[in-house]
C-alpha cells in the first residue's frame, strides 16, 4: 500500500467490550487513526491498548455532538458504527467488529485485511459487464476474450465488502439449524457485485470511499426503542447499492478475509431478526424496483430521493418505515453540517 494512504484511512470500532483484539491487529492497524463508538452504558470504560491513535465516543458524545440529530444514530445496536462514519474526515473507512481477528491465508500467511480493502478501492469495478476471471484488475489477471473493450476501463469502485473464516455470518434460523457449521474454504477471489443485483452486506469486515458513498453508508434505526435489529448493515447495503448503481458506482465482494471468533446467540438474533424475516421479502422487491430520477446527481440528492420512496412505498408495511424515512433525511442533514463545519443544533 502506497504510504501517502496512511493519513486518508479511518478506521471505525463499534464495542460494548474492551478492545484487547486490537493486540493482533497491532502490526497493520497501529499507523492509522481509530473512531470507536462505544454502545450501551457510557459510563462503562473502554479498554484500549496503549500505542493506537484513537478518538473514542459514546451515547452522551453523540447527543451532545448531534444534540437532537442524536435521533438518527441507533442505540444498543451495531449500527452505532455510523457516527464513526459521521465524524471521519478521512476518504476511506474500514470498519470491522471486535470479534474480529486476523486470518490466515491457506499458505499461512497473515492476512493484512485493510491493505485488500484499500487495493480494491483504488482499483475499477466492473458492473456492467461480468468477467469470468474475476476482478481484472487483482494482480495476475486481466479481461478475457470477448469482453467488450469499451467497458474496460471499469467504474470508480465505492464499495469494498470483505468476507469471514470460522463462524459464519448467518441470520437465527440458519444458525440453529446449522449450530456447529463452521467456513473453512477460503476462496482466491474479488467479484463485482452486476449493476442492478443487490447483495447481503455484512458490516463487521468493509470498508468504502467516503467521498463516492459516505452519505448513503447510515446504518437504519436498529436497537433500543426500536421494532428491527440486526438488518442495520443490509439496509444500509441494499441503500447504497441503488445509490451505486444509479451513480455508475461499483461494489466489490470477496477478498479479504477476517477471522470471526464469536456466534451470537441464536434465539436473541431471532428476537431481533423476526420481523425483518417477514419483511425483507417485501423490502428487497422495493429496493430491486427502485428508479431514481435523472435530477438526483450526487450520492446526497439520491438517497433523500430514496428516504422520499421508502416513506411513500414502505410505511404501509409499517408505520416504522415513516420514521426511517425521516431519520434519513436527518442523516443526511447532519453529514452536511459536519462537512461544512457548522454546529449542530
Amino acid at each position: 500500500m502506497a504510504p501517502d494512504l496512511v493519513d486518508q484511512v479511518d478506521i471505525v470500532i463499534p464495542t460494548i467490550r474492551s478492545l484487547d483484539f486490537l493486540e493482533q491487529w497491532r502490526p497493520f492497524f497501529e499507523p492509522y487513526h481509530l473512531i470507536v463508538v462505544q454502545d450501551g452504558d457510557p459510563d462503562r470504560q473502554v479498554s484500549i491498548p496503549d500505542g493506537f491513535d484513537c478518538d473514542i465516543y459514546n451515547r452522551r458524545d453523540i447527543e451532545r455532538i448531534l444534540g437532537e440529530k442524536a435521533s438518527c444514530i441507533s442505540y444498543k445496536d451495531s449500527a452505532c458504527r455510523c457516527f464513526g462514519f459521521l465524524m471521519s474526515r478521512k476518504r476511506y473507512v474500514y470498519t470491522i467488529d471486535d470479534d474480529c481477528f486476523v486470518a490466515k491465508s491457506p499458505d499461512g500467511k497473515l492476512i493484512d485485511a485493510l491493505h485488500h480493502h484499500l487495493r480494491n478501492l483504488c482499483t475499477p469495478s466492473t458492473p456492467f459487464f461480468f468477467n469470468t476471471l474475476y476482478d481484472p484488475f487483482a494482480e495476475g489477471a486481466d479481461f478475457v476474450r470477448g469482453y467488450p473493450f469499451s467497458l474496460r476501463i471499469g467504474a470508480p469502485t465505492a464499495i469494498s465488502h470483505g468476507l469471514w473464516l470460522n463462524i459464519p455470518d448467518y441470520d437465527a434460523p440458519t444458525q440453529m439449524v446449522k449450530p456447529l457449521e463452521k467456513k473453512t474454504r477460503y476462496v482466491d477471489a474479488v467479484l463485482t457485485v452486476p449493476h442492478g443485483c443487490l447483495y447481503p452486506m455484512c458490516g463487521m469486515n468493509m470498508a468504502f470511499d467516503r467521498e463516492l458513498i459516505g452519505p448513503a453508508m447510515w446504518f437504519g434505526l436498529m436497537g433500543e426503542g426500536q421494532p428491527l435489529g440486526r438488518y442495520d448493515d443490509m439496509f444500509a447495503g441494499w441503500c447504497s447499492k441503488v445509490v451505486c448503481d444509479h451513480l455508475g458506482l461499483g461494489v466489490k465482494t470477496g477478498l479479504p478475509y477476517v477471522w470471526h471468533s464469536k456466534a451470537s446467540n441464536p434465539f436473541v438474533n431471532l428476537k431481533k431478526e423476526y420481523k425483518g424475516i417477514f419483511w425483507q421479502e417485501e423490502l428487497i422487491p422495493f429496493f430491486q424496483g427502485v428508479k431514481l430520477s435523472p435530477e438526483s446527481t450526487t450520492t446526497e440528492e439520491c438517497y433523500l430521493e430514496l428516504a422520499q420512496l421508502v416513506r411513500e412505498n414502505l410505511i404501509g408495511i409499517d408505520p416504522y418505515f415513516g420514521k426511517v424515512a425521516d431519520a434519513m433525511e436527518t442523516w443526511i442533514d447532519a453529514w452536511r453540517q459536519m462537512a461544512n463545519g457548522e454546529k449542530i443544533v
